[in-house]
C-alpha cells in the first residue's frame, strides 16, 4: 500500500506516543564544562511554550518560516537550512568533528562518544547564524539507518531554546532527521561538504526518505538520490521546481517509481480509492516534467503562467497505464520519467 497522506498520519499511532529518547552507546549525554555557561545552560531542559500549531504538509524542511509564530511569510524561508558539522559552539568532550553514516551522526575521532548536549552552528534561510543543541536521540523503529533527533534552537526574539520543528494536532513534539547537504529556497539540493540539514518531521524531505526513497540508498544498482529529491518536488506539488508549493493539506497521494521502491496502487482500502483518483504529474528532480491536472485544483494555465516555456502541449506525452499528460517538457518520454503520482484532487 503506496496512497499515504501528507500528514503522515499512517504513522500516527506511533507518533503519537510519548519518545523516550532512549540512547545508543554513540549518543550517551555529554556535556561540556562551558556549557554551563550564560544561556547554553537552559538548553534541552522543559520545552518552550508552543508557538503555534500549524499544517505542515507543504513545507520542504518542516520547520517553521519564522519565530514570530506565524505562518503567513513565504513558505520558502525557514528558521533553519543546516547546520556544520565541524562547527561547534559548545563541542562535546573529546569530539572533534560530527559525520554523517546514512541517517545518523557519528562523532569523531572516536565513535563511542556521545553527542547529546553538542551546540551546533547553523544558518537560517536568510543566511543569519542560529545556534542549534543537540538534546536526544531515538533509533528509528522502521529503519536502522534512521535516527531521529530531539533538537532545540535558540529563538533571538523570545531568548529562549525552542523546537524549531513545526508541529500539528497528530505529531505534536517533532523530531528531526539529518540529510547530508543543503536545500535552497527554490528547492534544489546542493551537494555542501561539512553542511548537514535538520529534516523535521513534518517536511517533505523526511517524509520521502520515511516513503523509501533514501537519498543514501541504491535499487538494482541505482542511486536513489534523485528519486528522493523527485519525491521533494512530488510531496509539494512543486510542479516549476521553483520551490512553490500547490498542495493542500492532507491530501490523499499515491506514488509508483521507475526502479519499483513503491507500485502503483490498485486494491481499494480504508485509505485509498483507486477509482477515485486520476494521474497528476511526473516528476523528476527539477520539478514535473509532465503534468495532467493540479492537486489544488488551479487551471493548468495558471501552472503554465508560473514558469513560462516550461511545458508545452505539443505533444502531450501518453505514459501509459492511464496516465496521459496535459503538457509536457520537450524530449521528455516514457522511458525518462522516474517518478509518478496520481490523487483525488481537490475535494
Amino acid at each position: 500500500m503506496n496512497a499515504l497522506r501528507l500528514s503522515l498520519l499512517p504513522l500516527c499511532c506511533l507518533l503519537l506516543t510519548p519518545s523516550a529518547f532512549a540512547a545508543d552507546a554513540s549518543i550517551a549525554p555529554s556535556w561540556s564544562a562551558n556549557a554551563s555557561k550564560g544561556r547554553y545552560a537552559s538548553r534541552c531542559l522543559s520545552p518552550a511554550p508552543e508557538r503555534g500549531l500549524a499544517p505542515a504538509g507543504t513545507l520542504l524542511w518542516g520547520t517553521r518560516r519564522s519565530w514570530d509564530g506565524g505562518q503567513r511569510t513565504d513558505e520558502r524561508r525557514s528558521v533553519l537550512v543546516s547546520i556544520d558539522n565541524d562547527n561547534f559552539v559548545v563541542p562535546a568532550p573529546n569530539v572533534k568533528s560530527v559525520s554523517l553514516r546514512r541517517g545518523r551522526l557519528v562523532a569523531s575521532p572516536d565513535a563511542t562518544y556521545g553527542l547529546v548536549g553538542t551546540v551546533f552552528r547553523g544558518t537560517s534561510g536568510d543566511g543569519k547564524s542560529v545556534d542549534v543543541a543537540l538534546c536526544g536521540a531515538e533509533p528509528s523503529h522502521q529503519d536502522p539507518d534512521v535516527m531521529w533527533y530531539r533538537i532545540e534552537a535558540w529563538n533571538p526574539m523570545a531568548q529562549q531554546w525552542e523546537n524549531p520543528c513545526i508541529s500539528n494536532s497528530y505529531v505534536q513534539n517533532p523530531r528531526a532527521m539529518v540529510v547530508a547537504g543543503v536545500w535552497d529556497s527554490g528547492g534544489q539540493h546542493k551537494d555542501a561538504p561539512g553542511k548537514l540539514t535538520l529534516a523535521c518531521e513534518l517536511g517533505a524531505i523526511s517524509k520521502c526518505i520515511d516513503w523509501g526513497y533514501k537519498p543514501w540508498g541504491e535499487r538494482n544498482g541505482q542511486s536513489l538520490a534523485g528519486l528522493h529529491q523527485a519525491c521533494t518536488r512530488m510531496a509539494r506539488a512543486d510542479y516549476c521546481g521553483d520551490g512553490r508549493s500547490h498542495a493542500l493539506e492532507y491530501t490523499t497521494i499515491d506514488m509508483y517509481d521507475s526502479l519499483g521502491v513503491l507500485s502503483r496502487t490498485t486494491e481499494t482500502s480504508t485509505s485509498w480509492d483507486p477509482a477515485r483518483a486520476s494521474f497528476e504529474a511526473a516528476w523528476a528532480p527539477d520539478g514535473a516534467t509532465c503534468l495532467a491536472r493540479t492537486r489544488d485544483g488551479s487551471s493548468v494555465n495558471t501552472i503554465l503562467a508560473e514558469c513560462p516555456g516550461r511545458f508545452s502541449a505539443d505533444p502531450a506525452p501518453d505514459l501509459g497505464n492511464g496516465d496521459h499528460c496535459v503538457v509536457g517538457r520537450e524530449g521528455m518520454t516514457p522511458d525518462t520519467v522516474m517518478l509518478r503520482n496520481r490523487s483525488y484532487g481537490r475535494p
